[in-house]
């Protein structure tokens, strides 16, 4: 089983910055992918971003605002979220993808972190 803890979380003001972090633990052999979503009040899930090995893809609406990265070692991903705008208002979770050390695949979630744009 493999569990994901998010932190980072906040309220902040329009144009303000946050970094958000995803550890994951647990019977781990490998890692492919690492991503965030986001659900915003009265909206479904959505990608923000994701961290393939090698590579990153975001969501058209956060493009040049937030970066996401991974720190293999530690089995966890970032996600620097700058110039927040009110419409960034939501649940953050953090996914996680890869193998267990029983050879399964596995897919785990985040319980999520509130992130809150305002003035």
């Amino acid at each position: 089983q493999v569990q994901l803890v998010e932190s980072g979380g906040g309220l902040v003001q329009p144009g303000g910055s946050l970094r958000l972090s995803c550890v994951a633990s647990g019977s781990i052999f490998s890692i492919n992918v690492m991503g965030w979503y986001r659900q915003g009040p009265g909206k479904q899930r959505e990608l923000v971003a994701i961290i393939p090995s090698g590579a990153t893809a975001y969501a058209d609406a956060v493009k040049g605002r937030f970066i996401i990265s991974r720190e293999n070692a530690k089995n966890t991903v970032y996600l620097q979220m700058n110039s927040l705008k009110p419409e960034d208002t939501a649940v953050y979770y953090c996914n996680v993808q890869g193998i267990t050390g029983l050879r399964t695949s596995f897919s785990s979630w985040g319980q999520g972190t509130q992130v809150a744009v305002s003035s």
